[in-house]
């Protein structure tokens, strides 16, 4: 049992239920404050948040993360309880191994070693951690954010410890992700019997044609790091359940996931000038998730993947992939970021698991990094 193993299974027997923290940041807090860590709670409503630092110069090296965790499901489907950490065949099962407790707990210990080695070294490091990125992400990382902003206080360095890896550790990185924007699109008509259409507006019919032509649009060609922005309906609704009835409204719900080759602005306005077209009357609604962001190849992934190289012999791609995370808010505020973690394949579902060797290469991979960004002598 090494000091990133011990630590992990301490916060991941804990049932921090988003947002619940299930006291995982005092754990981390007394950790940190320890090896000279300033920390700062910034509690929002049920969610707890800290902002911790050591060093008061640039550049700034942060470690972002969330100690919640999305809900075990039906508890008797794990092959082990999902709050009992629990090491079988060489791997470590538990809610939150690898999305994303056991993460934050390899950068501890990489804080820990790195400072034990070179405590006067250049520039500050930080961590920025949330109990709330697996809700509604409302009272979290974006309030910090906007603590920080008001100061101030930038990063320079980010790494954010979502699981990114896809088949083995290190094999993928995140340098960006799409941004998300959703729609719900109520079209109204007249309702009627069916047997009398003349007599009615089916809304089903009047939208069709326009919902084949917002499929079919090509909304960018993407670039060198994002694929093309992609819109897709997700659920129609309409009618009374009828086999005799014309409904009087259909709702459409959408999404696009988009790259930094559009905005939410424009998606929004060729929408809204396809729906016009046709002359229907409708309601739309829409809702921001997050804006798109990228860090483009340079310092922070070239350590990253020299990192990656020299822990595990693997060469790190860049990704811009998957969901959303934190990230999103926190690159108003920092010069570059990326995510690196565990692998995906197991995040929210039953027997959620990681490799137990890859504990100990992920915080020392997480220790390199710090010593090419703020050791005096590596730089």
């Amino acid at each position: 049992m090494t000091a990133t193993f011990d630590l992990a299974t301490q916060l991941l027997a804990r049932p921090s239920l988003t947002p619940d923290d299930a006291g995982c940041q005092t754990l981390l807090a007394e950790r940190l404050q320890a090896i000279g860590f300033q920390v700062e709670p910034l509690n929002f409503g049920d969610t707890r948040n800290f902002w911790a630092r050591r060093g008061t110069a640039a550049p700034v090296l942060c470690f972002a993360g969330h100690t919640d965790v999305v809900p075990a499901g039906d508890e008797s489907r794990w092959t082990s309880p999902p709050f009992t950490p629990t090491e079988r065949n060489g791997r470590l099962y538990a809610r939150g191994a690898a999305d994303m407790k056991t993460a934050i707990a390899c950068f501890v210990t990489a804080c820990e070693r790195f400072t034990a080695a070179q405590p006067d070294f250049q520039g500050s490091l930080a961590l920025l951690i949330t109990s709330d990125e697996e809700g509604d992400a409302l009272d979290g990382t974006t309030k910090v954010v906007d603590v920080l902003k008001q100061r101030g206080e930038r990063i320079d360095y980010c790494i954010v410890g979502e699981p990114t890896a896809e088949r083995e550790l290190g094999d993928t990185l995140k340098n960006g992700r799409r941004g998300s924007l959703s729609g719900t699109l109520t079209v109204h008509g007249k309702q009627g019997h069916i047997a009398y259409p003349h007599l009615a507006e089916n809304p089903i019919h009047t939208v069709a044609p326009a919902l084949a032509e917002l499929t079919s649009i090509q909304w960018d060609k993407g670039n060198d790091y994002f694929p093309p922005t992609g819109f897709q309906i997700s659920n129609i609704h309409g009618g009374t359940g009828a086999t005799n009835v014309i409904p009087a409204t259909v709702e459409i719900k959408f999404n696009f996931r988009f790259s930094t080759e559009s905005t939410a602005d424009s998606l929004k306005q060729r929408v809204h000038a396809v729906l016009d077209k046709y002359g229907f009357q409708y309601d739309l609604q829409w809702t921001l998730s997050g804006e798109p962001f990228l860090t483009e190849a340079g310092v922070l992934t070239d350590v990253a993947q020299a990192a990656v190289r020299q822990v595990c012999g693997v060469e790190a791609k860049l990704s811009t992939s998957g969901g959303t995370s934190d990230g999103r808010f926190i690159k108003a505020i920092a010069d570059e970021l990326i995510e690196l973690g565990f692998c995906n394949e197991s995040i929210h579902q039953i027997d959620e698991n990681i490799p137990v060797n890859d504990i100990d290469k992920l915080s020392a991979i997480y220790e390199v990094m710090m010593v090419q960004l703020l050791d005096k002598q590596a730089s």
